[in-house]
């Protein structure tokens, strides 16, 4: 059986906690300026604050600030007057880019016959257009939409979004089923042969499409950038969504193809109901005698 480390035996015991109680109240504006001293600086330390995240969520006052931290955008050290300028900063080099690109266009468009074309495709490609949209309805000004989500899909780039991460992200929830769920992972290498890996736009999107509503996909997503309950929990809730489907598969013998259409269906998700149970299957593995390429991947 897998050694448990007293935190991975703590993580264990919150994710088991989360899904057998009603989830507490959000992190509300009270609650959050709680956790800063006179000075700005954060009193209560990131992985406290990340735990309260995967356990409560954010209230949406707070969300903006709150994802400044967990992308990157702030230093978790900072006080308040560093964040000020950190702010004026990237205002001051995202307008600067802006104007970079202003010069220099012209001259692309003149040295490449399809840079207009291409520049309209580069947001569409994988949908990061759907994305962007996200972030510009979570903050206020350009240069923020434009900061957050360039260091988002900077700590997403092993996990979700960039393909080199995806298809690791697949391997992996092979792997898993094979492990978890023998049974079903013999119907998916044979009929269902080819459908795992064609879920690669739940990666890719970081399960955008998947939710009723925009606070569940943010919900997700602030969770996914806690790193909370373990690494790389994107491959456990993908595992979590396709056991919603594991009993139509195989009760109808389902081929790659219909199994895809299945999942497909999967709208309209409520994100605290998915997260509680990829974090029961986050503790049944910790549970259990772990193979390497797993217990490396998760623990």
């Amino acid at each position: 059986m897998t050694t448990l480390s007293p935190e991975n035996s703590l993580s264990a015991r919150q994710s088991a906690s989360f899904i057998l109680v009603k989830r507490k109240p959000s992190i509300d504006k009270t609650e959050w300026d709680g956790f800063f001293d006179e000075n700005g600086h954060l009193a209560k330390s990131r992985d406290f604050i990340c735990v309260n995240i995967l356990e409560r969520g954010l209230h949406p006052l707070v969300r903006t600030e709150a994802w400044k931290f967990l992308t990157g955008y702030y230093s978790w050290q900072s006080s308040q007057d560093e964040r000020l300028t950190v702010d004026s900063t990237r205002r001051k080099n995202y307008e600067a880019l802006c104007q970079m690109y202003q010069k220099i266009e012209p001259l692309l468009e003149n040295l490449h016959q399809n840079f207009i074309e291409t520049r309209n495709n580069i947001k569409y490609q994988q949908g990061f257009h759907e994305m962007v949209m996200l972030f510009q309805l979570m903050v206020e000004h350009d240069h923020e939409t434009f900061w957050l989500f360039q260091f988002f899909l900077q700590k997403m780039e092993h996990s979700c979004v960039i393909n080199i991460g995806v298809g690791k992200n697949l391997d992996m929830l092979n792997n898993l089923i094979t492990f978890l769920d023998p049974v079903f992972a013999e119907h998916l290498q044979g009929k269902g042969a080819g459908a795992v890996q064609s879920l690669f736009p739940w990666f890719c999107l970081c399960f955008q499409r998947a939710f009723k509503s925009f606070d569940d996909v943010w919900r997700l997503w602030e969770v996914l950038l806690t790193g909370k309950p373990c690494r790389n929990f994107q491959v456990l809730v993908a595992y979590s969504m396709l056991q919603m489907v594991r009993e139509q598969v195989l009760r109808e013998s389902m081929s790659g193809d219909n199994i895809l259409l299945a999942c497909n269906k999967l709208i309209d998700l409520d994100a605290d109901e998915l997260i509680s149970a990829a974090c029961v299957v986050y503790a049944e593995l910790l549970q259990k005698e772990v193979p390497r390429p797993l217990k490396d991947f998760f623990l």
